[in-house]
């Protein structure tokens, strides 16, 4: 049992850091928290992973009961947040890295903490769907559920740590690099989110 417990364990990080990506996550914080102090990029850094840590176990919680409840499949969960993922994508790869509207709001913390790091980057809908599907109640106990709930924090803490760290990367890539970063980044986004998008629904159908 332990030993089986272990390797679900070993599993799910592996799924958690694909979904959550807190590589990833850096260019984004970089970028949205640039022209803050050290102490304010913290406190976003704190925040975001506080609100995406909330939305995550929320998913584990109650995600199943919610979609089921309002007759929403995984599939068609899944279509909108690879849609939702690739217009976010698009954001980073045009224009000065973010859109006019999302410059403006970096003035205010609180909401950079919520997007664009909360969500989408970190508790992102593969991050969200992931929460939901790894812990079905027919197919996974409570033990099993609970050790997967625990792989997802580990993933989280690895990103908070990450974060908290960004202001050495950013003086290694500087302003210029950071940009390059982004726009990498958001292509690799925009084909993650076009699987999200074909994996939905081809399972859509095939459910049907």
């Amino acid at each position: 049992m332990f030993a089986e417990l272990s390797t679900n364990f070993l599993q799910n990080l592996v799924f958690f850091f694909a979904a959550i990506d807190p590589i990833g996550t850096i260019p984004i914080f970089i970028v949205a928290t640039q022209h803050m102090a050290k102490r304010e990029r913290m406190q976003v850094a704190w925040r975001s992973i506080l609100i995406a840590t909330a939305i995550l176990v929320f998913f584990v919680v109650a995600g199943e009961l919610v979609l089921t409840s309002i007759e929403i499949p995984l599939a068609a969960f899944q279509v909108a947040g690879g849609l939702i993922l690739f217009l976010f994508s698009l954001t980073m790869i045009f224009g000065d890295s973010k859109p006019e509207t999302e410059l403006k709001s970096l003035k205010e913390h609180y909401r950079t903490a919520v997007f664009p790091l909360a969500v989408p980057s970190i508790a992102s809908p593969a991050a969200m769907l992931s929460a939901v599907m790894l812990t079905e109640n027919g197919r996974f106990n409570l033990a099993e559920q609970v050790m997967t709930t625990f792989s997802m924090l580990v993933i989280l803490l690895v990103t908070l740590v990450l974060m908290l760290l960004s202001s050495y990367f950013y003086r290694f890539i500087g302003e210029n690099g950071s940009a390059v970063i982004s726009r990498v980044m958001g292509m690799l986004l925009a084909s993650l989110a076009v699987t999200h998008v074909l994996q939905g629904i081809s399972d859509y159908f095939l459910a049907g």
